[in-house]
C-alpha cells in the first residue's frame, strides 16, 4: 500500500472515531439534559472552542456547557484570550441565536414604527400597555424613527397570561389599526376589539426563551437585550453601532 494512501486510511479512521465520540458525548448529554427538565428544548450538541467541553445551544439562544461523560453540566460564561483581550465567546454565541430567532418574527405579527428617511438599524421591544416604563420609552419612539432606527413591538405581558396586561395587548393585537390602539391604550384610554386568533402567547413564550423577564426588554438587531428602559440617545448610540 502506498503512503498516501495509508494516510488518507488513517484521516478516515480518525474522522470515523472522532465522529463516533462526538456522537457517543452528544448522546450522552442529551441524556442528563433530559433529567434536569430544562423547559427548552435542545437546539444542538456540538464541541466547544475549548478541548474537552462540549457546547449545548437551547432554544431561544441560551448556552450550556457539558462534559463529554454528560456528568459535568456548567452554565457561565466562556472567554477567549484574543490579541491580549478577552472575548466573551458564549455572549457572542447567544446575541447571533437571539438576533436568527428575533429577527425572524414576521412583520405581520408585530407593530411597528418605521424610521424616518433611511431606515439605519432596528431594536425589537418587548412590552406591556400595563408597564410605566414601557410608556416613558413608548414617548421616545418619535424620536428614535427621527434617528434612522425603525422600532418593532413585541407583546410581553409582564405579569402573565391571562393578566390584564395580556387582555390589553390582545385588544391591540386584534385592532384593525394595531399602531392606533396600542397609541391610546398607552395614553390610559380605553380600545374595543373583537377576539381573533393573536400572537400575544407565542411571544410571550419566545421573550421567556431568549431570558426576558420584565418590560421593557430592547433586542438590538445584532441579538443583545438591554433589560429595561434607556433613554433614545442610548438606544440610538447603542442600535447604530450594532450593539458594540
Amino acid at each position: 500500500m502506498r503512503v498516501t494512501q495509508i494516510i488518507a486510511t488513517a484521516a478516515l479512521a480518525l474522522v470515523s472515531t472522532f465522529a463516533a465520540a462526538t456522537e457517543t458525548a452528544e448522546q450522552a448529554i442529551r441524556k442528563t439534559l433530559q433529567t434536569l427538565e430544562l423547559g427548552l428544548p435542545v437546539e444542538s450538541v456540538a464541541s466547544s472552542p475549548l478541548n474537552g467541553l462540549y457546547e449545548v445551544k437551547l432554544q431561544g439562544g441560551r448556552v450550556l456547557y457539558a462534559s463529554p461523560d454528560g456528568q459535568f453540566v456548567m452554565q457561565g460564561y466562556l472567554y477567549q484570550i484574543q490579541d491580549g483581550k478577552p472575548v466573551n465567546l458564549t455572549e457572542k454565541t447567544e446575541r447571533q441565536a437571539i438576533a436568527k430567532t428575533v429577527n425572524a418574527i414576521p412583520a405581520a405579527e408585530m407593530v411597528v414604527y418605521p424610521a424616518k428617511g433611511e431606515t439605519k438599524s432596528h431594536i425589537t421591544v418587548f412590552t406591556d400597555t400595563t408597564c410605566p416604563y414601557c410608556h416613558k420609552l413608548h414617548a421616545e419612539v418619535p424620536e428614535l424613527n427621527r434617528r434612522g432606527i425603525e422600532v418593532r413591538y413585541v407583546a410581553f405581558p409582564r405579569q402573565g397570561l391571562g393578566s390584564a396586561g395580556d387582555e390589553q395587548l390582545q385588544a391591540v393585537w386584534c385592532s384593525s389599526d394595531r399602531k392606533g390602539a396600542l397609541d391610546k391604550m398607552i395614553d390610559g384610554k380605553e380600545i374595543k376589539a373583537a377576539k381573533c386568533a393573536n400572537p400575544v402567547s407565542k411571544q410571550f413564550q419566545l421573550g421567556q426563551s431568549i431570558g426576558v423577564n420584565g418590560t421593557p426588554a430592547i433586542v438590538l438587531e445584532d441579538g443583545q437585550v438591554i433589560p429595561g428602559y434607556q433613554p433614545a440617545p442610548q438606544v440610538a448610540k447603542l442600535a447604530l453601532a450594532g450593539g458594540k
